[in-house]
């Protein structure tokens, strides 16, 4: 039996991946637990790596280090493990996605 709120995003997520998590669940008919599951950690990598990119956006690709050396900034590594984490979980879920 399924119940009103089915379709409803955790609240935990961001309003953008809210969105996309109705939007994929009503697109593909994800009902069950591990699907679920799935979605959410794909969701919540993607709302990790948009965080990492605002912050980015914000300070640039590279900051200083405390000898006023350049470096890279360390949230490039989080964004992209982050986004690796999201599309290996929904590659998981086997959805055909195109991409537009």
């Amino acid at each position: 039996m399924k119940n009103s709120d089915d379709k409803a995003a955790p609240e935990k997520l961001s309003p953008e991946a809210q969105a996309w998590s109705q939007l994929i669940v009503e697109e593909y008919g994800i009902r069950d637990a591990a699907g679920r599951l799935l979605l959410l950690t794909a969701l919540e990598a993607f709302d990790r790596m948009r965080q990492a990119q605002a912050a980015i956006r914000e300070d640039g690709a590279t900051v200083l280090d405390r000898f006023g050396q350049v470096k890279a900034h360390p949230l490039l590594t989080v964004e992209r493990d982050a986004r690796g984490q999201m599309l290996s979980a929904l590659r998981s879920l086997n959805l055909d996605i195109e991409v537009k």
